[in-house]
């Protein structure tokens, strides 16, 4: 027995809630209605990756359908929530609005900001108003792990520098890059199997990067791409 939905010219935010609560019913989707928090994670990173490419390729109509998948996995986290009574879509969309009218003090507060810069030393501000129980170094430790490498560790080096822990200017860190590429050397020489010497060398690089004013993730990714061309011209010529 299929279950039936009105047929619309279209479709709103709730009608998602709706059709989402529908698939998880016991007449519903015997896929969705087993999914869990834990079982369906990865693709909320999958789908905001996907919607990052969309944004990367200038593909508006690309975005709005990645957005799409981006939204469906925010009310399938918020449809199951609500099932076990912790939150629902109306807390969360209640939080984001309470935080972001609290984090622009420049807008619907007394506090000014003429640029860009100001506006995000007003964010940053609050945030550290409101974080004042919590040690700097949780700050840190709640950048996700599961960001990419490269863009975890700036994000982790920038909320140390915010916190006046930046250990190297632009000459320091230039020194303490060529100085882990020298350990990193060593190693291979020696056949030292301690990975760490890598870490230590791709960490470095990205505080290089930052103090230079480069994006040490796109930076990366620019350089794969080159190589896929690369390798497809190599491919071409082979044949």
């Amino acid at each position: 027995m299929s279950v039936s939905y009105p047929k619309k010219e279209r479709y709103s935010v709730d009608d998602l809630v709706e059709i989402l609560a529908l698939l998880r019913s016991p007449e519903g989707c015997p896929w969705d209605r087993e999914q869990t928090h834990e079982s369906i994670r990865s693709n909320m990173l999958e789908e905001a990756c996907e919607a990052i490419e969309a944004i990367n390729q200038h593909d508006a109509e690309h975005l709005k359908e990645e957005l799409g998948d981006v939204l469906f996995q925010v009310v399938f986290h918020a449809q199951m929530a609500a099932e076990a009574g912790t939150f629902t879509l109306e807390d969360v969309a209640d939080g984001i609005c309470k935080k972001m009218l609290a984090r622009h003090p420049h807008v619907f507060g007394d506090a000014a900001a003429t640029d860009a810069g100001e506006a995000l030393a007003a964010w940053d501000a609050v945030k550290r108003q409101t974080s004042t129980n919590q040690a700097q170094a949780d700050l840190l430790q709640n950048v996700p792990r599961s960001l990419p490498a490269l863009m975890r560790a700036e994000k982790v080096q920038r909320r140390a520098a915010r916190g006046g822990y930046d250990r190297a200017d632009l000459s320091e860190a230039l020194a303490d890059f060529k100085a882990t590429v020298k350990t990193l050397e060593n190693a291979v020489q020696t056949g030292n199997t301690d990975v760490a010497s890598l870490g230590r060398m791709l960490f470095a690089t990205v505080a290089l990067a930052r103090r230079m004013g480069w994006d040490a993730e796109q930076a990366l990714t620019d350089e794969t791409d080159a190589f896929i061309t690369q390798f497809r011209e190599w491919e071409q010529k082979q044949s």
